[in-house]
């Protein structure tokens, strides 16, 4: 009986050591799945990054051109305003300039009148 307990316990030990290689390789192909997800879950995370990244480049050249538009539309208007009074000034500035020089030069000096009745 004991070479019959003897080849009965061989047999668990041989059964028990090859649950024990399933076990191992179920963890392995485990430990495989989870790092194929995670890459995977990487590359969708960065395809996505670049597809939104696209999104708004596109959106801020979109908006940043209506910009550009305003600008160059002020610097024009503020061109025009310039050379209207560079063209004002070069028509009226001699005069302005006699106007004030006058106005220092020729001085007429009066006594304020609540001074002048005492």
């Amino acid at each position: 009986m004991s070479a019959q307990n003897s080849a009965g316990i061989q047999t668990l030990l041989d059964a028990e050591r090859e649950a024990q290689k399933i076990v191992q390789k179920a963890r392995e192909y485990r430990t495989k799945r989870v790092k194929d997800a995670r890459n995977e879950a990487q590359k969708e995370i960065e395809d996505y990054r670049k597809q939104k990244e696209e999104e708004y480049k596109k959106f801020e050249t979109e908006h940043s051109s209506g910009n550009k538009k305003a600008e160059e539309d002020a610097n024009k208007e503020a061109e025009v305003k310039v050379k209207d009074i560079q063209e004002t000034g070069n028509k009226h500035g001699k005069q302005v300039i006699d106007d004030v020089t006058k106005a220092v030069t020729d001085v007429h000096p009066e006594v304020p009148g609540h001074l002048a009745k005492s």
